[in-house]
């Protein structure tokens, strides 16, 4: 055994349990409280193993679980980035590099570089397991949204607009969910003023 690289993993483990800090601005489905990164990615995790069968093309389950689970990782140096926060987003890639660096580097060689390429796998959303994991990404929030009488799109003065261009890519991993999402999460609260119609 060596006892070196198990020291790396265990430093990384304990460090990603940070993601439990990392307030997002999106509520638990009781409305009570926010959601945490570390929430958020196990309940992907969950839509990933359930919904797959979803996806617009055959996709491997566990690559993208993994991706899931590791995607919003940088967040605890970061921070999250509010979907709708122009300025936030127009530093986030920057941010999030450099804590992809540090995070990932707390690894093995081997594990680091894994970790890391899913990562940007993730981000550059051009394989089918990354159109689904981001389809996901976009769908979670809308359902806890609408589950909270959309209390965070008022909140937040939230377009149809800015919903749309975020979601723009959303139908590229599964046509299906989105629709679903579409039709059931947002047109609603659309309809009775949540979400401001423009």
């Amino acid at each position: 055994m060596d006892s070196n690289r198990l020291q790396q993993q265990f430093a990384f483990i304990l460090e990603a349990d940070k993601e439990k800090n990392i307030l997002r601005q999106t509520r638990l489905s009781d409305g009570t409280t926010h959601e945490n990164d570390a929430d958020h990615a196990w309940h992907m995790a969950l839509m990933c193993i359930l919904l797959s069968e979803y996806a617009n093309e055959k996709i491997d389950v566990l690559h993208t679980v993994s991706m899931i689970l590791i995607h919003d990782v940088v967040e605890i140096d970061a921070g999250d980035t509010y979907a709708y926060d122009a300025q936030g987003n127009s530093t986030r890639r920057e941010r999030e590099e450099k804590a992809a660096d540090r995070l990932y580097s707390l690894l093995p060689d081997d594990q680091r570089d894994k970790l890391r390429a899913l990562w940007e796998e993730f981000e550059e959303g051009k394989t089918p397991e990354a159109r689904f994991a981001r389809a996901l990404d976009n769908v979670q929030p809308a359902m806890l949204n609408n589950a909270t009488d959309g209390i965070e799109w008022v909140n937040h003065n939230v377009r149809l607009s800015q919903i749309l261009c975020r979601n723009k890519n959303t139908a590229d991993g599964s046509a299906v969910l989105w629709d679903y999402a579409y039709r059931h999460f947002i047109e609603p609260n659309v309809e009775k003023g949540r979400i401001i119609a423009d």
